[in-house]
């Protein structure tokens, strides 16, 4: 993904408006639940969401460290149920980007990015990697519930809040999408607006299906989370902190705090062995510089230009009775697959182990990543592994991508500031695409 060159500030506070609770007021849910699929064109994930009066369902590209959902609202858009927010109000006030927001006019007709005194906010778009000013409006989202074991009645939130954007700002999203849902560590994203408008733990989990064909799962709350044929995966997490940054990894902006996932990397290993790396480079310091994050809009992991070269290296060597062939962009690490067998979890190929400390940092785990997830089918008869070099002197030497995602749970706890992963779910018989969305709860 091309680096963009600006990110909104991240407010910590908790904002002092209060979220509608839901339409259905008898009714509140333990837990939310979406499918999730992948496009097979931009190897982006993405979920649809039910928005506006009349509700109309939205397909919406994953930003995990976004800040807003944000949608695009100049062609055709219709709701008996928009407001835009004021200027001066609290939402304005306390969303992020407070230094980059402005109040906005219109001398036009009345709508949708035409009002008054409207609150207006910059908002990325992280595929391409450009930001654009947006109206900062309130309107309804709806959303199925669900107990963990399937999906139940759906709920509303009436005054959901959203950025309304411009189709210009879609150049590189999926085909049919129009905008994105931001997951990110801010009091406007999903997950938190979720949490605080039907009052359960400010969790989310996502588990991403490797298929164009069958869907995976985000679910916002807390477990079970129940694959079929009946699997809690929640029961199998590895939990290690998640690291708050002191800057943003965007140039220009270092300083300004990161709504991103940040998680505190030790060292890769191949087969067992240590890679040499640079471990300064797994270290934030104080210019933003520096860590590990994960990314939904990465489609594979992106290492610095080092660290590449050490990991692709080290796996070529523990490969080496595997002829290598040709390499095939984004990828230079390509082999002859019909020397290489299949297991159950993928292609036989070096393990490389990503190691984190517990979450209580007396313990190291180690993240396994194996032949699905680390190698890719380029064509017929030639695996390449599945990472990209960064090149020298990147923001973030390491950007854990979607590829090496999939077909794990993935729960990020908001409220103890913990990230869980699961190993490959192969290992317990079950997918991301077990989740039994055809049963109601």
């Amino acid at each position: 993904m091309a680096s963009y060159s600006f990110h909104l500030l991240m407010l910590c506070s908790i904002l002092s408006v209060t979220f509608p609770i839901t339409s259905q007021a008898s009714f509140r849910p333990k837990a939310l639940v979406l499918p999730v699929t992948k496009d097979s064109s931009t190897l982006q994930y993405l979920a649809a969401l039910h928005q506006r009066t009349p509700l109309v369902p939205v397909k919406l590209t994953l930003d995990l460290g976004g800040e807003f959902l944000w949608v695009e609202c100049d062609r055709g858009f219709s709701s008996a149920t928009y407001s835009p927010v004021h200027c001066r109000s609290a939402s304005c006030s306390q969303a992020p980007g407070a230094p980059h927001k402005y109040c906005s006019s219109c001398r036009s007709r009345a709508g949708p990015l035409c009002n008054n005194n409207t609150c207006t906010v910059h908002v990325d778009n992280t595929i391409i990697g450009t930001i654009t000013g947006a109206e900062l409006a309130r309107d309804v989202l709806s959303v199925q519930s669900t107990d963990g074991l399937g999906p139940g009645r759906a709920v509303s939130v009436p005054g959901f809040l959203f950025s309304c954007s411009r189709s210009f700002h879609l150049e590189g999203l999926a085909s049919g999408v129009l905008g994105m849902a931001g997951l990110g560590r801010t009091r406007t994203s999903l997950p938190s607006q979720f949490s605080a408008s039907f009052s359960f733990a400010r969790k989310f989990a996502i588990c991403l299906s490797p298929s164009s064909s069958s869907s995976g799962v985000a679910f916002f709350g807390d477990g079970p989370y129940m694959m079929l044929p009946g699997i809690d995966v929640s029961k199998s997490l590895y939990f290690t902190p998640l690291i708050t940054t002191p800057a943003s990894d965007v140039p220009g902006h270092v300083g300004n705090p990161s709504s991103e996932y940040y998680i505190e990397l030790k060292s890769i290993k191949v087969n067992q062995n240590p890679v040499p790396l640079n471990l300064s480079l797994l270290v934030i310091n104080k210019q933003g510089y520096g860590g590990t994050k994960i990314s939904t809009v990465d489609p594979y992991t992106v290492l610095e230009t080092s660290i590449y070269r050490a990991v692709v290296g080290a796996f070529a060597k523990e490969l080496s009775t595997v002829p290598r062939v040709a390499p095939i962009k984004p990828f230079e690490a390509c082999f002859d697959s019909r020397n290489i067998s299949s297991t159950r979890t993928g292609p036989a190929v070096p393990t490389i182990n990503l190691v984190f400390p517990s979450r209580d940092r007396k313990r190291i785990w180690h993240w396994g990543i194996f032949g699905a997830n680390s190698m890719v089918q380029v064509k017929e008869g030639v695996l390449c592994l599945g990472f990209v070099d960064g090149g020298l002197n990147p923001l973030t030497p390491v950007v854990i991508g979607g590829h090496q995602l999939e077909d794990h749970l993935l729960q990020f706890d908001l409220a103890s500031s913990a990230f869980g992963f699961s190993s490959s779910l192969h290992f317990r018989q079950t997918t991301c695409s077990n989740f039994n969305f055809t049963t109601k709860a």
